[in-house]
């Protein structure tokens, strides 16, 4: 899972220092406060990883990408396109990686499960009215204490960029093959090696495994929006496999069926017993305290291909579709579906989960959480306002059912230099030692004005 972030000239964030990712990580703070950035720098990067134009540094996006940024004027910081971007991110891979020599008969050089990578990106002016060109001073990977790139050497007049490779940490060295030393181009995207690389030096294949490590940690990412879409009183399916829930939560049904189609089932609790997926995440909406039944059916002849949810909110009620129960279940199941349909291992990113729901079920969330990492490693990485959804953390802490060590909670704040953030220190109790002044508000200035008023009004 991911680690670490550290994000430089990033939006709102001037330098965010490192953030110490968790399997369960909450940002919380104001509105404008930086929160969504943080989330869309994972994204720019998965977006860019997924885009086919290797030529692009960073693929900003649009409307219909999860993560719509603009340009780089408008995601560098204070718009200053002198500026330079850098992103730093840092995984656990489920398995070493190694690194052998040729020289030694392939003795191993080194192999380790952390892995990292940084990316610097600056904005040139064209000249003559052209636009805004992207160049990328470095790109760097880290395997354990091994650091592998490429650095821009130092421009010179009407020459294009040009690159050396570096090695740090251990003794190795790139080996070049025989012929004339011809200067290396600018990296693919922001974060891949050219063509050239693998063909000027003999023992440099290896930068091949590190790109492919950060493309499959990027994919393992997902993201659920905070606007989810709205019930349907009918959903067809086509026989698809959805890869996630879509931004706003619109293929969770088509994720059941598949799941359905495919037979694939999930360990309940500590035991062997399986169940399929749709019966999961009726459990769960059940536990959340939303309804009491949850299936999907045919609607009509079975080959036609369109499928209706049907739900029951009291045990002794009628069923009802899924639009005629409330939003609240329409913009949780998104959510629930996500944690317990994606592979094993998997980050899921979720932006105010907690929209529309009642404050009792915001609390429950948070045990989804949990129990989505206990039973599948699933890594969450949460925006929210939400008291409930922390208390509920602290609570599970204070049980010994979440261990202190699997949480991080940050607080983030606009100031005058940009956004800050601030570690909250959690202890073995669940208690928080450094609350920030006005975390969710001021509740105690709030309680002191009401008192205020009653007197006034009694007098």
């Amino acid at each position: 899972m991911l680690t670490r972030l550290r994000l430089k000239n990033f939006k709102s964030w001037q330098n965010t220092d490192d953030i110490s990712l968790k399997p369960i990580t909450g940002f919380f703070g104001a509105n404008s406060s930086g929160k969504t950035s943080l989330l869309q720098s994972l994204l720019l990067l998965k977006q860019t990883s997924d885009s086919s134009d290797r030529h692009l540094a960073l693929d900003f996006g649009d409307r219909k990408s999860l993560a719509d940024l603009g340009d780089f004027q408008s995601v560098v910081f204070k718009h200053a396109t002198d500026n330079e971007i850098g992103i730093d991110v840092d995984w656990e891979s489920a398995r070493k990686l190694t690194i052998n020599d040729p020289k030694r008969k392939g003795k191993p050089v080194t192999a380790d499960r952390r892995l990292g990578f940084s990316a610097r990106v600056r904005g040139e002016n064209g000249g003559s009215g052209r636009p805004l060109r992207l160049v990328i001073p470095s790109v760097e990977y880290r395997l354990g204490d091994a650091t592998f790139g490429m650095r821009q050497k130092p421009p010179k007049d009407r020459e294009p960029p040009q690159y050396d490779l570096f090695i740090e940490g251990i003794d190795y060295q790139f080996t070049r093959s025989q012929g004339r030393a011809w200067p290396l181009p600018p990296p693919i995207k922001c974060y891949g090696f050219p063509d050239q690389v693998r063909a000027y030096y003999q023992n440099a294949g290896f930068l091949s495994d590190l790109e492919l490590a950060l493309e499959q940690q990027l994919r393992s990412i997902f993201y659920v929006g905070p606007l989810r879409a709205h019930p349907e009183r009918r959903y067809t399916w086509m026989g698809t496999q959805p890869y996630d829930m879509g931004m706003t939560g619109d293929q969770a049904i088509s994720a059941i069926l598949s799941a359905r189609d495919r037979g694939e089932k999930i360990r309940r609790g500590k035991g062997k017993t399986k169940v399929p997926l749709e019966e999961y995440v009726a459990e769960w909406l059940k536990r959340l305290g939303l309804i009491t039944e949850f299936h999907v059916e045919t609607a009509g002849d079975k080959a036609n291909q369109i499928f209706q949810v049907r739900v029951k909110k009291d045990p002794d009620g009628p069923e009802a579709l899924l639009p005629d129960v409330g939003f609240g279940v329409s913009q949780i199941l998104p959510v629930v579906v996500a944690c317990f349909y994606v592979p094993e291992g998997s980050t899921v990113i979720l932006e105010q989960p907690e929209i529309h729901l009642h404050p009792s079920v915001q609390a429950a969330l948070a045990d989804l959480l949990i129990d989505a990492y206990k039973l599948r490693g699933i890594q969450t990485i949460v925006e929210s306002h939400s008291e409930h959804l922390l208390r509920r953390i602290q609570r599970r802490i204070a049980e010994e059912t979440l261990s202190a060590e699997n949480v991080a909670i940050y607080f983030c704040e606009s100031t005058a230099g940009g956004s800050k953030l601030s570690a909250l220190q959690l202890d073995l109790l669940g208690q928080i030692e450094n609350w920030p002044s006005d975390f969710f508000g001021d509740q105690f200035g709030e309680i002191a004005s009401i008192h205020k008023a009653r007197l006034k009004r009694t007098k």
